[in-house]
């Protein structure tokens, strides 16, 4: 049956509200970042964030900015009212961060509200209380000039969006994300940020250089490149990392526009460009620069949360900024050079040394030695065959040596197996060919082997000295998410203020393995909300630690890996889902022989 009464009709204003908090507030980071914001649009120059269970039960920021009247406080939290445009044509030419004005309203109408400010020119400021988008109350109220929020209980009247929120490591993240976004944006801002009355970042005005050691740690200071450069089209300041800096995660990455964070992928492979043949693969060098721009010339209102951009001549700005990161980059003797001034004659010209006389070298010759003497006195050279059998008991997990075979054959029970082009290995298995990845194949022994010792409290090998890792608050807060995980891997992690310790492995790593693994835990924390790291945690580690393809194999190594492999209940795929052997029937073989 179909109505043919009216169906449409008028949301209530409290269920708009609601509806349009879901766009503006998906998480307490999104508190953070509009009232940080406004913070900085009110002319601050002390700016406190204060948060209680990751923003689920507090997110405060205080500040010392200009101020509301007992109007504006009210008129702050209404839909549509802002103060940061008049007229269509000022989106065009925006300057400041929020300009929407629906942002205080929305999380108004999804959390309890307290919010006190006074002008400077006042002798008494105002205080306003919201419950759910409703004002309860609305007095005079003693307080320092700037506005205080604080927006407490976030979701409580929407329990399916607070639900969906992660877990408090992972909120907190997102926090300290939107936090230093704006605080590397504004360094001449002093930045204090407090998570369940403990200190997490306390940041002093300076100039960017000083903003992004106080913010990534000392060893950041020896790191950085300036980058100046200035046409008509863009203006670009600020820092970019030296290549051996570079990590496998981002995370140190930071364009500003106009003091306004973004993400460009467009202007990122900029950046790739101009370090061409300067990173290994998947490696991500650090950056933190602004380009200033004609804001007439771009359009900031693409995106809800403002942090993706449209330009007018991208291509322009995309050859500016390559150019003058390769220019930075050269300027500073990081890249390869040519001194074409020079004379090749002299480039190799040793000096010579004060009150010494170069001798003449003298050429020694054994006129004695017989070529055909049955029993020479020179030490019996040991053929190659002799070579390889004395690393008979070498194991897979060793690596190879320096010099060796690039194909041997070699018995495995009733097979016969071969290395080829140092990436696979050739053998044959019930009547069928078995062409194996060595990469793979490792990786999937070590994967299997790895998840269940973790089962089975794994053995640790502890280290005489500990491995230092160069970290920072951020990445160590990302880490310790995963501590005890860590712990039943093997590893003994300690965390200090700017730099990770670690003073056991699990045994089958080898030290020099542990910067990339650590590496790859970061980025999987940063791009991926897991609740349970243990399997991620054995893809890595065998990721790190598999022998790799190109490497050369003793006979006795890829016998042992063969074996392993082909002993395993789950052979046929790596830990990242990849084919670890093809099998080719003889009777296709014989098809393609005919």
């Amino acid at each position: 049956m179909v109505s043919t009464g009216d169906v449409i009709q008028l949301l209530p204003d409290h269920v708009a509200n609601q509806i349009a908090a879901g766009e503006v507030v998906q998480r307490p980071a999104s508190v953070v970042k509009e009232l940080i914001e406004n913070a900085v649009d009110a002319g601050a120059t002390e700016i406190d964030l204060i948060v209680k269970d990751a923003g689920r039960t507090l997110v405060q920021v205080v500040d010392n900015g200009l101020g509301m009247s007992v109007t504006d406080l009210r008129l702050a939290f209404e839909r549509h009212a802002t103060s940061k445009i008049r007229t269509t044509e000022d989106i065009f030419h925006i300057q400041t961060k929020g300009f929407r004005g629906e942002a205080l309203a929305s999380i108004a109408a999804v959390a309890q509200v307290d919010a006190v400010s006074r002008k400077e020119e006042e002798e008494l400021g105002n205080r306003l209380v919201i419950e759910g988008g409703t004002v309860r109350d609305q007095i005079p109220a003693a307080t320092p000039r700037g506005t205080s929020i604080s927006v407490k209980n976030l979701f409580f009247n929407v329990p399916a969006r607070r639900n969906f929120l992660k877990s408090n490591q992972v909120e907190l993240r997102h926090i300290q994300e939107e936090f230093l976004r704006v605080a590397m944006a504004h360094e001449q801002i002093n930045f204090r940020f407090y998570h369940n009355d403990s200190e997490v970042y306390i940041l002093k005005s300076g100039n960017l250089r000083q903003r992004i050691v106080q913010i990534f740690g000392r060893k950041m200071d020896a790191q950085l490149v300036p980058i100046a450069e200035e046409t008509d089209v863009v203006k670009i300041s600020g820092f970019v990392g030296k290549p051996e800096s570079a990590k496998k995660q981002r995370g140190e990455q930071y364009f500003f526009v106009n003091q306004r964070f973004i993400k460009s992928n467009y202007l990122h492979k900029a950046i790739i460009d101009a370090f061409e043949n300067l990173l290994p693969n998947q490696y991500v060098p650090s950056y933190f620069l602004n380009l200033e721009i004609d804001p007439t010339k771009i359009d900031i209102n693409i995106h809800p949360t403002k942090t993706e951009i449209k330009f007018e001549d991208e291509y322009s700005i995309y050859a500016v900024l390559r150019s003058a990161v390769k220019h930075a980059l050269g300027q500073f003797n990081i890249m390869p050079s040519l001194d074409f001034d020079q004379n090749p004659d002299w480039a190799f010209i040793p000096s010579k040394p004060q009150n010494k006389t170069i001798k003449t070298p003298e050429i020694r010759v054994d006129r004695s030695y017989n070529p055909f003497e049955t029993n020479p006195t020179q030490k019996e050279i040991r053929p190659v065959q002799d070579f390889y059998q004395s690393f008979s008991e070498f194991e897979i997990e060793n690596k190879h040596p320096e010099a060796l075979l690039s194909q041997e054959e070699f018995e495995i029970g009733e097979f016969q197996v071969l290395q080829w082009m140092n990436k696979y290995l050739i053998t044959q298995h019930k009547g069928e060919l078995l062409i194996i990845d060595q990469n793979r194949a490792h990786q999937t022994v070590l994967f299997q082997n790895l998840s269940r010792s973790a089962r089975e409290n794994a053995l640790s090998q502890r280290l005489l000295f500990p491995i230092e890792i160069p970290s920072n608050e951020s990445e160590i807060s990302m880490l310790k998410t995963i501590e005890m995980d860590l712990v039943n891997f093997g590893f003994d992690v300690e965390f200090v203020k700017d730099r990770i310790l670690v003073n056991a492995l699990p045994t089958d790593v080898d030290s020099e393995e542990i910067p990339g693994i650590f590496s790859d835990f970061l980025h999987d924390l940063e791009w991926h909300d897991k609740v349970d790291f243990k399997v991620e945690i054995s893809k890595i580690i065998a990721k790190n630690s598999a022998i790799k393809k190109g490497e050369i194999l003793l006979p006795e190594q890829a016998r042992h890996l063969a074996q392993q492999l082909l002993q395993l209940d789950e052979p046929n795929f790596s830990p990242y889902g990849k084919p670890v052997f093809v099998q080719i029937p003889e009777n296709e073989i014989t098809k393609k022989l005919n």
